[in-house]
C-alpha cells in the first residue's frame, strides 16, 4: 500500500503515509489502553480487522486526493481545488465509513466469539480513520497547497501539469473560462 501510494501518488503519497502512521500509532494505543482498562486481547480475526482497516484509511486518502485532482483538471488552481475536492469527497468517505462501521456493528450484534473481535477492530479502526482523514489529512493538505512545492505542481508533488494530463497551464492557475472565487470568469475562449 504504502509503496502504491509513493509511485502513483509521489508527495501526495507522503501525506498518506503519515496518515496512515499517525493512524496505525492511535490504533495501537487504542488497543493498548482497552487492553489494560476492560481486558481486550487481539486475536486472529481481530488482527484480520486491523490489516482491513489499512485498505478502508487507504481509500479515504486515494477518494479525496482523486477528487482534488479532478478538480485541478476542471481547472481549478490546486488551492480552490483541495476546497472544492474535500466538498466531493468528504460525503463519499462518510459514506464508505458508515458502512463499514455499520457492517462490523452488525457483525459485532449477530456474532459470536471470535468474530466480535474483527467487527469491534473493523469499527474502532474506522471510526480512527474518520478522526484522521478530517483533522490530519484534510487540513495538511490544506497547508501544503500553499507551498511552491505542491501549489506551483513540482514533478514530484504528483501534482504536476502531466502527471495529471492537463496541458497549456500550471496548477497554480484558473484555466480560462474557470469561475474565479469572486464568481466572475477568468476569460472566455
Amino acid at each position: 500500500v504504502v509503496l502504491y501510494l509513493l509511485l502513483y501518488y509521489r508527495g501526495l503519497g507522503l501525506v498518506a503515509v503519515g496518515s496512515l502512521l499517525i493512524s496505525a500509532t492511535i490504533t495501537y494505543v487504542a488497543v493498548l489502553i482497552l487492553g489494560k482498562s476492560v481486558g481486550f486481547t487481539l486475536t486472529l480475526p481481530g488482527i484480520a480487522g486491523l490489516i482491513v482497516a489499512i485498505g478502508i484509511t487507504a481509500d479515504s486518502f486515494i477518494v479525496f486526493f482523486e477528487r482534488l485532482r479532478d478538480e485541478v483538471r476542471d481547472g481549478k488552481s490546486l488551492r480552490l481545488a483541495v476546497e472544492a475536492g474535500w466538498i466531493r469527497a468528504r460525503s463519499t468517505i462518510l459514506a464508505a465509513d458508515a458502512v463499514s462501521i455499520l457492517a462490523a456493528l452488525v457483525l459485532f450484534i449477530f456474532a459470536i466469539g471470535v468474530v466480535r473481535g474483527f467487527a469491534f477492530a473493523l469499527g474502532l479502526t474506522t471510526i480512527i480513520d474518520i478522526f484522521v482523514v478530517f483533522l490530519f489529512t484534510k487540513p495538511l493538505v490544506s497547508v501544503l497547497a500553499r507551498t511552491k512545492f505542491f501549489g506551483q505542481g513540482h514533478k514530484m508533488s504528483g501534482l504536476d501539469a502531466a502527471h495529471l494530463g492537463i496541458s497549456g497551464r500550471k496548477v497554480s492557475e484558473l484555466a480560462r473560462g474557470t469561475a474565479s472565487p469572486a464568481g466572475s470568469t477568468a476569460g472566455k475562449g
